[in-house]
């Protein structure tokens, strides 16, 4: 089932409709209805399925997202929409982020169905996660507000290495656009080079980076146990001999939970406001700046005494909790008011790396976890 789901080429560029067909069209033959929610395009959908009564009380949401991450400009020693197994792995684009977790559930659909469940459980894919979570607030509204017995527990199926995941950081994406005048090389007297101003801004934000290293908030069960920022894309100019007239920044921080996730992004404003426009206007020069957010992906921490935190270190035989760097949609559901964990196999340093893999072994803990899931939901 993994290698069926790794066949979809689903980067977040293109349409998952293929995927969710398929997945759609495997559920009806074993009976099961899917609800499928539309992007806005057509292009792409969420996917809600369930299993048992949808209408019982406490029902638990297995949540995954369904698309995945380029291949462009990898060196793969396979086709990455291939699974192959080798070495106790399995090698193809989505094993670990998130695929794996997806073909458990879907490999065990008889088994939640061989028996009633007390408890429904039901299957959320989403779309455009590695974008943004986009799919996602759409599909959290839906299913909170589907019925009167909406489910109350959600399970994000994420590369945690099957360890229990009680918070992450946010994510906050932005692009910034400097916007100067055009001239020949030879005479930077008559142009305002964009490129010029725009790696002072670069500079800023390293800076920043710095100060939010050394005297920022600290949390030291994440690594780095600070805010980070990075500067991931510059485009700009045309050509060597002429002064660039555009310089286009795209860069993102990531903010710990319970910090104002505000602060860099006004500490950056204050900074081309008070400090960066002035100096320029006494060059005598005209330079324009646009800063455009592009994603705002919610930071998560479980509150207190956490039900799906309890019944996911249950499932997964352990008492131990971890918190990670990376982000997932596990805030937008629990901003929803659902009551959210990660947890799900593979590791996040072997995802959107060429030669993306997964240990069999973490597809076998999962496979556990879930059979514990499908006794738990039969219990009375």
């Amino acid at each position: 089932m993994i290698a069926k789901l790794v066949a979809f080429d689903t980067t977040s560029a293109l349409s998952n409709l293929p995927l969710i067909d398929f997945v759609a069209e495997y559920l009806d033959g074993f009976g099961v209805t899917s609800e499928i929610i539309p992007d806005p395009t057509g292009k792409k959908a969420n996917l809600v399925a369930t299993f048992g009564n949808g209408e019982a009380e406490g029902g638990i949401i297995l949540s995954g997202h369904s698309d995945v991450v380029p291949v462009k400009g990898q060196s793969w020693d396979t086709d990455p929409f291939e699974a192959i197994e080798k070495d106790g792995r399995l090698y193809g684009r989505g094993t670990a982020d998130m695929k794996s977790f997806i073909g458990v559930i879907l490999a065990l659909v008889p088994e939640f169905l061989a028996k009633p469940l007390t408890t429904p459980v039901h299957l959320a894919l989403s779309y455009d996660e590695e974008v943004g979570c986009l799919g996602a607030p759409s599909l959290a509204k839906s299913m909170a507000n589907g019925s009167d017995a909406a489910p109350n527990i959600v399970i994000v199926g994420e590369p945690t290495s099957m360890r229990v995941v009680t918070a992450h950081k946010g994510i906050r994406a932005f692009r910034t656009t400097v916007t100067g005048t055009e001239a020949h090389s030879s005479a930077p007297d008559q142009g305002d080079n964009a490129i010029m101003h725009g790696a002072k801004l670069v500079g800023f934000l390293r800076g920043l980076a710095r100060d939010l290293r050394d005297s920022g908030a600290q949390d030291p069960d994440f690594d780095p146990p600070f805010a980070s920022i990075n500067v991931g894309r510059i485009d700009g100019g045309t050509a060597v001999n002429i002064i660039p007239r555009t310089c286009v920044i795209h860069w993102e921080y990531r903010p710990l939970p319970g910090t104002d996730e505000n602060e860099i992004i006004e500490r950056f404003h204050v900074f081309t406001r008070d400090e960066w426009l002035p100096a320029i206007e006494a060059e005598n020069e005209t330079i324009k700046i646009t800063t455009e957010p592009v994603a705002h992906v919610p930071a998560y921490q479980a509150e207190a005494n956490s039900p799906a935190t309890s019944l996911a270190l249950d499932l997964a035989a352990t008492n131990l909790t971890a918190k990670v760097s990376y982000g997932s949609e596990a805030g937008i559901f629990q901003g929803a008011g659902f009551s959210t964990v990660l947890c799900g196999p593979g590791d996040i340093a072997d995802a959107h790396i060429p030669n993306e893999s997964i240990a069999i072994s973490q597809i076998d803990a999962c496979n556990a976890f879930m059979g514990r899931l499908i006794t738990r939901a039969r219990a009375p």
